[in-house]
């Protein structure tokens, strides 16, 4: 009976054992196809915020250009129709930032802040709603390269990219480009 009551206890003990195992196993799969899941709609919402600020970024350099802010081969006249274009970049941003905002971790998010600002400073420039020379705009668009560039690195991080994002020529308009003036050098590229 003594041999029973051991091999019934070693089956117990297997039985279990096989249960923690199978649980543990089944949890850590639930766990990575989970992290994978956040990851891809990180990543979407990343792309889709980034996408967004390039836009406003892109028309505002358009607008700054016809102002004399920047040196730009297709300026863009501060029109009715060309600024409702502005503001709805704008309004796509903002529709944008709120799903970065729920998938996202407080260092992404300061610079998610910094970004905004940055662009913020340039659509008002570029719009004529805050003053501004060229000094000025080469200013602003160097804090918004550094502040996208620390969107990138925070965003980069939170998805678990490894090393840093490939370095960007700083220098716009490209150096082949004849004639461009101070405005040119600190740059106004997208």
């Amino acid at each position: 009976m003594a041999a029973e009551i051991v091999a019934l206890v070693g089956v117990v003990v297997g039985a279990g054992a096989s249960y923690m195992i199978t649980a543990l196993s089944e949890r850590a799969r639930w766990r990575r196809q989970l992290d994978v899941r956040w990851d891809e709609r990180r990543l979407a919402a990343y792309s889709d915020y980034a996408g967004s600020i390039k836009n406003i970024v892109a028309i505002a350099n358009r607008l700054a250009g016809h102002r004399g802010l920047t040196p730009h081969g297709t300026p863009l006249e501060p029109t009715a129709q060309n600024l409702a274009l502005l503001d709805d970049a704008e309004d796509r941003r903002i529709a944008m930032v709120e799903t970065v905002r729920l998938l996202t971790d407080t260092d992404t998010m300061t610079a998610v802040t910094a970004l905004n600002h940055s662009v913020w400073h340039l659509s008002s420039m570029s719009s004529g709603r805050a003053p501004g020379d060229p000094d000025e705009w080469a200013a602003a668009f160097a804090t918004y390269r550094r502040a996208r560039n620390e969107f990138h690195r925070c965003a980069r991080a939170t998805l678990g990219i490894p090393g840093v994002a490939v370095s960007r020529n700083m220098t716009w308009p490209p150096r082949w480009v004849r004639g461009s003036g101070p405005a040119g050098a600190a740059g106004s590229a997208p």
